[in-house]
């Protein structure tokens, strides 16, 4: 986890070290000590820093770029072929179909382009 990006986090939610600390039942000390890359924040405060920011644990460890919402609506996250798309949290279930029969369509132009039926 990059420091930099917590001590991002934490001024844009205009929360203190001492306030950021309390959340997560440790010393400002320490919370300095992650900002400044001297120690890493063990899983379980990962995950409330997660909750806090209302951002993934994977953006957090910047495995993403996107900091997307770590309250997720299941609903609204479509699976296929091991690729996931999450989809904004204000879709209604109409919008989510609709990406749904959009991607199936897509995904048939695509084989249909494969098997020569299509130019």
């Amino acid at each position: 986890m990059k420091g930099e990006l917590l001590q991002e986090l934490r001024r844009d939610k205009g929360l203190s070290q001492k306030e950021l600390g309390a959340l997560l039942s440790v010393s400002p000390f320490t919370i300095s000590s992650y900002e400044c890359g001297h120690s890493d924040p063990d899983d379980e405060a990962k995950v409330k820093l997660a909750k806090i920011f209302d951002i993934s644990v994977d953006y957090l460890l910047g495995l993403v770029r996107e900091p997307c919402s770590y309250r997720r609506d299941a609903s609204y996250v479509y699976r296929r072929d091991e690729r996931t798309i999450q989809l904004p949290a204000g879709f209604s279930p109409q919008e989510v179909q609709l990406v749904r029969q959009f991607v199936a369509f897509v995904q048939y132009q695509k084989e249909a382009q494969q098997r020569g039926d299509c130019p």
